[in-house]
């Protein structure tokens, strides 16, 4: 789509954008996307395919863009995964095709926003459309595997799942870029996690019963931060780590800044709005409960 085919207010017009906006737009595009990992409609179709575990499910679900990788690959792309929690997706693919399980993610997507009834008016959805297809068509997806994969994926006829294949393209390229980030900070795929936790991003038990570090492996990665002075000797977080954790944030959204940049401050803005409803069906549904 070309820019001049933009909303009013929503081009760069050349200037620098706000990096508010582009923490606000994050925030809402992550918010949209986090449901397909949570809701039953998920556990259902897998169990059509033959995976009745939760975690090769997600993995299957997760990887599908990628295509039949070996578990390897989908370890490096998700980067806080222990081995022996990605290792357990061996034979997924025997199971079923990557075709059939993204097919399989899209019935779920759409069958869980109905559940809940996310009700975007046409005209919401065409606006949307014509925020994100630009931001999409114009990324940069060098070093941004999962991104990458997910732009390739044809986009479905519903036209309120394909909105979210795109939301999704744009969550996986914020992740692809914070691993860039996490990787020039020194931090490994334990240490960011055991940070992440003692920050209050994400509960500790959700954290070690999904990536499945083990005791060992944590409490060196608690180590590590400790000697950086980012936790104190109780694994407490300190303000120095507080304010690591949040450069490292910082990072990410300047390297996000050239994803926005083609809808500017004033489209990312709308477009974060745009979508908000579909998080909030799921929240009066109860289903982000399960990470709280």
């Amino acid at each position: 789509m070309h820019l001049d085919a933009l909303p009013d207010g929503a081009r760069t017009g050349g200037g620098p954008i706000d990096l508010n906006a582009v923490r606000d737009v994050s925030g809402a595009v992550s918010a949209a996307h986090l449901f397909i990992y949570l809701v039953p409609e998920s556990a259902e179709e897998a169990a059509g395919l033959g995976v009745t575990d939760r975690g090769p499910a997600y993995l299957a679900f997760r990887s599908a863009a990628m295509g039949a990788i070996p578990w390897r690959v989908t370890l490096a792309a998700f980067y806080n995964f222990s081995p022996r929690a990605v290792r357990a997706m061996a034979g997924v693919w025997d199971a079923a095709s990557p075709e059939r399980w993204q097919a399989a993610r899209f019935l779920a997507a759409g069958r869980a926003m109905r559940r809940v009834n996310v009700h975007l008016a046409d005209d919401h959805l065409a606006e949307g459309r014509s925020l994100i297809d630009p931001v999409i068509a114009g990324a940069d997806y060098a070093g941004k595997v999962l991104a990458a994969a997910n732009a390739s994926v044809a986009l479905p006829s519903d036209p309120l799942v394909a909105l979210w294949q795109q939301i999704t393209v744009a969550r996986e390229w914020r992740g692809d870029a914070h691993l860039v980030v996490l990787a020039d900070n020194g931090l490994g795929p334990c240490d960011c996690l055991v940070l992440h936790t003692a920050t209050g991003r994400l509960p500790a038990p959700l954290a070690r019963a999904t990536r499945q570090w083990d005791d060992e492996e944590w409490s060196a990665a608690t180590t590590r931060l400790v000697a950086r002075g980012w936790l104190d000797s109780h694994g407490v977080v300190t303000d120095a780590g507080s304010a690591a954790r949040e450069r490292i944030e910082a990072e990410t959204d300047e390297h996000c800044a050239a994803l926005w940049a083609p809808i500017g401050t004033a489209g990312a803005r709308r477009f974060a709005s745009l979508i908000t409803p579909i998080t909030n069906a799921f929240a009066a549904a109860g289903t982000f409960q399960a990470v709280s």
